[in-house]
């Protein structure tokens, strides 16, 4: 009798958690792009124009727009890894969350 009553409540508990559904996952309110700073929104301004008409004047200024658009590469490519890891971040979280458990426990 006692081993009935044993099997009796496993297959309850079982019958119970084959009940349970799998949790609802939602992204987070803020998207990946909250992590981008900012200022990198406004992009990068060029380099002032040489009021001097020299050869080394524009020579400075086209040497002060190549690190400009060295700054403006950089945060490109910056961003693409930012959102890159913070997709690869909510899909793992989404992986986690939904898989399936054994009894809903492990």
């Amino acid at each position: 009798m006692i081993r009935f009553a044993k099997l009796a409540a496993v297959s309850a508990i079982v019958s119970l958690a084959a009940c349970v559904g799998t949790p609802v996952v939602t992204a987070s309110a803020a998207g990946c792009s909250s992590l981008i700073p900012p200022d990198w929104k406004q992009g990068v301004a060029g380099a002032e124009l040489p009021e001097d008409r020299t050869v080394g004047g524009w020579i400075a200024f086209a040497d002060a727009q190549t690190g400009r658009l060295d700054q403006a590469n950089g945060r490109t490519v910056d961003t693409i890894g930012i959102v890159e890891r913070c997709e690869a971040r909510d899909i793992e979280a989404v992986k986690r969350a939904t898989r399936r458990r054994f009894l809903g426990i492990f």
